[in-house]
């Protein structure tokens, strides 16, 4: 069975404590893969990002967290999820997401990251608003990342 941790956090975390966590002698994980996603200054028009705001549903976002770290551990065949998410109000080029996946072999832990985040970004109830000085706007749902899980649920299909 897969250690699993998931956080929703307001603080920031240390990817050295969480890779820590996974550097366990004793797993016979052979690669730990990651993916820190931070706030990045992508100018909507002519006017910069100068913050991100970050919210979720208390409980049911961790449950979903949970829910999505243990399909991950079962697919890939993982020794350890690690998914901490960040809410509150974030600076460009701050962290917002960190999820990491200890595995044997270096290909499970890769693509059950890309997994995760893909997952992430459609399933989990996050909602994001960026504000472009006085003005805010929500963040919709993007086409690409439907189609990314869209390409996940068509190879669960061919299997």
């Amino acid at each position: 069975m897969a250690d699993i941790h998931v956080r929703v956090q307001h603080d920031d975390f240390s990817l050295d404590a969480e890779l820590a966590r996974l550097a366990d002698p004793l797993r016979r994980c052979g690669a730990i893969a990651s993916f820190v996603g931070q706030v990045r200054n992508d100018p909507a028009g002519n006017h910069a990002l100068t913050a991100l705001t970050l919210e979720h549903y208390p409980g049911m976002t961790e449950r979903s967290l949970h829910a999505l770290a243990s399909d991950a551990a079962v697919r890939f065949a993982l020794d350890a999820v690690v998914i901490i998410h960040r809410i509150g109000t974030l600076q460009p080029g701050e962290r917002i997401v960190l999820a990491l996946t200890a595995a044997a072999h270096r290909k499970a832990a890769l693509h059950a990251v890309d997994y995760l985040m893909d997952h992430l970004k459609s399933t989990v109830p996050f909602w994001k608003q960026e504000h472009h000085g006085a003005q805010h706007r929500w963040v919709d749902a993007k086409h690409a990342d439907d189609a990314a899980l869209q390409q996940w649920q068509a190879h669960d299909a061919a299997r």
